[in-house]
C-alpha cells in the first residue's frame, strides 16, 4: 500500500459508500460547529508506513483492527443494552419496559444464582438466593411473564447464562413460538461460556467435556434453526473482574475461543458454518488508552487466528464482534457519585475501541442492585456519548496515535505469548485442569491489591481524598417474599401441567444425554414446551454427566 490516498479512495467508494447506502447510514455527512467536514476515516498524511495494510488496513476489512463494520457508528450506534434482572419475573419485566421507554435498544437479562446453577426455587440449595442477584426463572411460564409485551421479533436479547444456557434459550424460543415469532426471527446472545467459569467465576455444573458437548450442540442447533442468534459470548469480562491484566484478558478469552472452535470442528461442524455467529464480551477498565488498544489488539489477533490457524474463508468468521461492560470491580462504595465519572470514561473507551454493544454500570452498584433512577442515568451516559460528543462521526478516531498503536502492538504480543504457552500445555481445557490461568489471574489480582494498599495506585475516595459521608439512602432491596412466591408458582405449575408428558420429556433428555452422538437441544426444547422445569432438566443431565469439582489453586 504505497499510496494512502488511492487506497482510501478505493475503500471509500468501494466499501464505505456501498455499506452506508445499504444500511441507510444515520450520518452520511458530519459537520462540526465550525463548519468543518468530518471525514469517516483518517489515516497517514502521506504514504503509510510499511506493513500498514497487514496491521491496520480499513474498517470492515481484514485484519479488522479499525473496526468490523465499514461504517461503524455512522451506520448505526452500538446496541445500548443495560443489564437488568432482579426478584420476580413481573418486577424484571417492569424494569425492561422502563429501560426500553428510556431509549435502551436491546435487552440484557441477569438471572439469579439458582437459575444459573440449574436449581428450582424450591430446592434446598436455592434457599436465600432466589431473586437476589438476578431474576428467578424456573419454567416457560416464568419466561412468558418476563417477556410480556416485549416484541421478540424486533428486540435483540442477551442472556448472561452459562451452565444452563441451552435451557434458557429453549425457554426463550418457546415463548417466541407461543407469540408466533419463528425461530429464524429471534436475535440475541446466550453467554454459554463455561471455560471462564472454571477459571474465574464458578457457576459451572457439569465437567468440561460434557459442557463442551452442550455448547457445540447449541452451535449446531442455532446454525440451522436460529441463524440470527449468537450461541456463545466468549467472555473476558469475568476474567478481568477476577483480577487479570488487560493482556491476560485478551489471551485467556481468545484461548477459550480457540477451544470452542476446536470442539465444534471435532463435532463435525465446518468453521464457516458457525464462526460468524461467535461473539465476545470484554471488560472496560480504568486505564483509558490501554482499554482502547485492548479492543483493537483483540480484533486483530482473533482475525489472524481464524484465518491462519483455522483457515476460515468467510470474512465474517474472522470478525471479533463484542459486547462491553464497564468494570464492576472499579466501582466504589465510597463517594458513589465518583462512579458516574469512572463509568463515563470507561464507556467512552469502549466506543473509541469499536464495541458493538455496551452496558454502563450504575452509580450505586457497589452497594446494591441499581435503582431505576440510577439505571436510567447509566443509560443516559451512553446516549450523551452517542448523540452529543461527536466521537461517533469518525471511525477509529484514535487510530494512528503513537501511544495507541504502540499499546495495541504490545498487548497483541503479550497476549500471543500467553496463547502460545497454553497451546504448549495442550490447550485451554488442559491449562485449566492444571490451574495455570487461575494462578496467573490470582497473582495479578494480588499485585493490584498490594499496589492499592501501599498507595502505588490511587483510587479516589478509597485510599486518597477520603471524606466523611452519611450512608447512601434509597437503595434497591429485593423483597424477601420473592422466594415464597416463586415456590408457590412452582407448586401451581406442577399441579396444573400434564405431569406425565413433562416426565416423558425429561426422560427423553436423559436418554439422549447417554448417547454422545445425539444433539441434546431438540430434546431440551421439547421438555421446556412440556413445562418441565429448569431444575428437572438440569438434574436429568446431572444424573448422566455428573458434576464438576473445582481444582483448587493455592
Amino acid at each position: 500500500m504505497a499510496d494512502w490516498s488511492s487506497a482510501a479512495d478505493r475503500w471509500r467508494t468501494g466499501v464505505f459508500d456501498k455499506a452506508a447506502a445499504k444500511t441507510k447510514a444515520q450520518k452520511p455527512v458530519a459537520v462540526t460547529s465550525s463548519d468543518i467536514t468530518v471525514h469517516p476515516l483518517y489515516g497517514p498524511p502521506s504514504a503509510p508506513p510499511e506493513g500498514y495494510a497487514d496491521t491496520l488496513g480499513f474498517p470492515g476489512e481484514y485484519p479488522f483492527t479499525r473496526g468490523v463494520q465499514p461504517t461503524m457508528y455512522r451506520g448505526r450506534y452500538w446496541t445500548m443494552r443495560q443489564y437488568a434482572g432482579f426478584g420476580s419475573a413481573e418486577e424484571s419485566n417492569q424494569r425492561y419496559h422502563a429501560l426500553l421507554k428510556a431509549g435502551q435498544t436491546g435487552l440484557s437479562v441477569a438471572f439469579d444464582l439458582p437459575t444459573q446453577m440449574g436449581r428450582d426455587p424450591d430446592s434446598v440449595r436455592a434457599r436465600g438466593e432466589v431473586g437476589k442477584v438476578g431474576v428467578s426463572i424456573a419454567s416457560v411460564r416464568d419466561m412468558e411473564t418476563l417477556l410480556r409485551g416485549i416484541p421478540l421479533g424486533e428486540v435483540s436479547t442477551s442472556m448472561t447464562i452459562n451452565a444452563t444456557a441451552p435451557v434458557l434459550l429453549c425457554l426463550y424460543a418457546a415463548v417466541g413460538e407461543k407469540n408466533r415469532v419463528p425461530l429464524d426471527a429471534l436475535s440475541g446472545t446466550v453467554q454459554n461460556d463455561i471455560l471462564k467459569e472454571y477459571m474465574a467465576r464458578g457457576t459451572y455444573i457439569y465437567p468440561p467435556q460434557q459442557s463442551l458437548r452442550l455448547i457445540t450442540n447449541l452451535f449446531a442447533f442455532c446454525s440451522k434453526k436460529v441463524p440470527k442468534w449468537n450461541p456463545i459470548s466468549i467472555s473476558g469480562y469475568h476474567i478481568r473482574e477476577a483480577g487479570s491484566t488487560a493482556a491476560q484478558e485478551i489471551a485467556f478469552t481468545l484461548a477459550d475461543g480457540i477451544a470452542y472452535v476446536e470442539a465444534a470442528l471435532q463435532a463435525g461442524l465446518q468453521v464457516d458454518e458457525f464462526a460468524g455467529r461467535l461473539s465476545f464480551f470484554f471488560n472496560v477498565h480504568n486505564h483509558f488508552m490501554e482499554e482502547v488498544a485492548k479492543f483493537r489488539a483483540a480484533r486483530r489477533l482473533w482475525a489472524r487466528i481464524m484465518k491462519e490457524r483455522f483457515k476460515a474463508k468467510d470474512p465474517r468468521s474472522m470478525m471479533l464482534r463484542f459486547h462491553a461492560q464497564t468494570a464492576g470491580s472499579t466501582l466504589t462504595a465510597q463517594q458513589v457519585d465518583n462512579n458516574v465519572v469512572r463509568v463515563t470514561l470507561q464507556a467512552l473507551a469502549a466506543v473509541l475501541g469499536g464495541t458493538q454493544s455496551l452496558h454502563t454500570n450504575s452509580r450505586d452498584e457497589a452497594l446494591a442492585l441499581p435503582t431505576e433512577e440510577a439505571a436510567r442515568l447509566a443509560l443516559r451516559t451512553q446516549q450523551v456519548i452517542a448523540y452529543e460528543s461527536g466521537v461517533c462521526d469518525t471511525i477509529d478516531p484514535l487510530g494512528g496515535s503513537y501511544a495507541v498503536e504502540a499499546l495495541t502492538d504490545e498487548l497483541e504480543g503479550k497476549a500471543q505469548a500467553y496463547i502460545q504457552k497454553i497451546d504448549d500445555m495442550g490447550g485451554m481445557v488442559r491449562a485449566i485442569e492444571q490451574g495455570y490461568p487461575q494462578q496467573e489471574i490470582q497473582d495479578a489480582a494480588w499485585n493490584a491489591q498490594r499496589d492499592l494498599e501501599e498507595k502505588r495506585s490511587v483510587v479516589v475516595g478509597v485510599n486518597a481524598f477520603q471524606v466523611s459521608e452519611p450512608p447512601v439512602k434509597d437503595l434497591l432491596r429485593v423483597d424477601e417474599s420473592v422466594e415464597a412466591r416463586a415456590v408457590e408458582k412452582l407448586a401451581a405449575l406442577r399441579r396444573e401441567r400434564n405431569n406425565e408428558a413433562a416426565s416423558r420429556a425429561v426422560d427423553a433428555v436423559k436418554r439422549a444425554a447417554g448417547s454422545p452422538s445425539e444433539n441434546l437441544i431438540p430434546f431440551i426444547y421439547g421438555a421446556v414446551k412440556a413445562e418441565a422445569t429448569l431444575g428437572e432438566i438440569s438434574d436429568a443431565l446431572r444424573d448422566v454427566f455428573g458434576e464438576h469439582r473445582e481444582n483448587v489453586v493455592l
